[in-house]
């Protein structure tokens, strides 16, 4: 028997559908669902993309449950759309959504000329997990017709109004955030292991001939060990054995599948010494912990690299918010040449939070020396300070608004 009961938190619509006593479906109404509906009306068509496992399909699928679906992974849809894609257009014309749609670049102009000339809005849905071919072919081809969405794995906002967020920051932290994990209870390690196999090293490979996997895993644990940290090319391609441009190539294809990103430094007006590396961080700190050899929350709780992955899920956990709510910041990190630094700035106009991220559970004083020192120099701004830990206690302080793990990005 099925037993439906749904839920508003949080302005989220939870559906839990019991099929037996010992399993459950639990679907998640994405924060994006809201806004995504709102540019439909808008654009004739919206592309959503992101990382591959973040739900996408199951996302379009629910929210536009009157819509064809298309996947363009499946041999015969592609054989059928180039072999004739008049006769494929005709057929699907109107309200359809396309899956992988960056495998098949020669339909961007068909659809181009064919929303020119109906002047429908949310005619069609397209969806991709490649971001650089899916945004070259809009550039090329759908300039000014498209609204682009990025749907990430869950955040802990998605996860807490399903009663899904684990008390223990640093239990998510290992655990990550792909929904196949929370909807099948696939053991993280099990469910890593075989997205790197079938989805990183093919997405890669389609984006950059790579003649040794084993050669590019390297690279790729590389990274990892220098997550939250300054971005070094040359140190990581020397001790990888490749070229720095090949380095270079393997970073770009990885920023492309969303698997990792970059922050770059902001440059104030009253250092002339600062840093102009970039610093890199992972989409998915269960990806990143599992690529560490990180297994749980114990072993993470003694582990160097503790207060890196940290700031990595704090951070990541700030973007994905951004795209989540369809409300995008200038997003840096400060630091001079003598080591003064401020994990994360967040800048509109003349305003910057200055936010300092620490895996500590106990305030101590020495926690605020970096913003102190950056405000007691900067006379541009106007200046929010907080610092986010990994205690439970949200205080407004006069030094800095301390905020709990689990609120930052609210």
């Amino acid at each position: 028997m099925f037993v439906i009961s749904k839920l508003n938190v949080r302005n989220f619509k939870i559906a839990i559908i019991f099929v037996s006593q010992n399993m459950c479906i639990m679907l998640i109404e994405r924060k994006v669902f809201s806004f995504i509906s709102e540019l439909k009306e808008k654009y004739p068509i919206l592309a959503v993309t992101g990382p591959r496992q973040s739900g996408k399909t199951t996302l379009l699928k629910n929210l536009f449950s009157d819509y064809q679906y298309i996947s363009l992974e499946n041999p015969d849809n592609r054989y059928f759309a180039l072999s004739d894609p008049n006769a494929f257009f005709a057929k699907y014309r109107n309200r359809v959504i396309f899956d992988e749609v960056q495998r098949l670049p020669d339909l961007f102009s068909y659809m181009q000329t064919i929303v020119d000339e109906s002047g429908i809005m949310g005619q069609f849905i397209l969806s991709g997990s490649q971001n650089f071919h899916l945004m070259q072919n809009i550039t090329q081809s759908l300039a000014g017709r498209v609204a682009i969405i990025r749907l990430f794995p869950f955040d802990h906002l998605e996860l807490a109004s399903a009663n899904m967020l684990n008390d223990d920051c640093l239990f998510n932290i290992v655990k990550g955030y792909y929904p196949a994990i929370y909807s099948r209870n696939i053991p993280a390690r099990t469910f890593y292991s075989n997205y790197i196999q079938t989805y990183i090293q093919r997405d890669v490979s389609t984006l950059i001939a790579i003649k040794d996997l084993k050669l590019f895993q390297k690279f790729l644990s590389l990274c990892a060990g220098r997550a939250g940290q300054l971005l070094n090319l040359n140190s990581i391609s020397n001790e990888c054995g490749i070229s720095q441009p090949t380095a270079k190539s393997w970073l770009s294809a990885l920023e492309n599948s969303y698997i990792v990103f970059t922050l770059s430094p902001f440059h104030d007006n009253f250092s002339k010494r600062l840093v102009k590396t970039p610093k890199l961080y992972f989409y998915d700190t269960g990806l990143l912990s599992y690529l560490l050899g990180i297994a749980d929350s114990d072993q993470l709780l003694v582990h160097p690299f503790k207060g890196l992955l940290f700031e990595n899920a704090m951070i990541a956990e700030y973007v994905k918010r951004m795209h989540h709510k369809n409300y995008l910041q200038d997003i840096w990190f400060w630091r001079d040449a003598d080591g003064h630094e401020i994990d994360f700035v967040v800048q509109e106009g003349l305003s910057i939070n200055l936010i300092e991220i620490k895996s500590t559970q106990t305030i101590q004083p020495d926690l605020f020396n970096g913003l102190e020192f950056f405000t007691s120099r900067s006379k541009s701004y106007h200046i929010k300070k907080t610092l986010v830990y990994a205690g439970n206690d949200h205080q407004d302080r006069s030094i800095a608004e301390i905020v709990p793990w689990f609120e930052f990005g609210k």
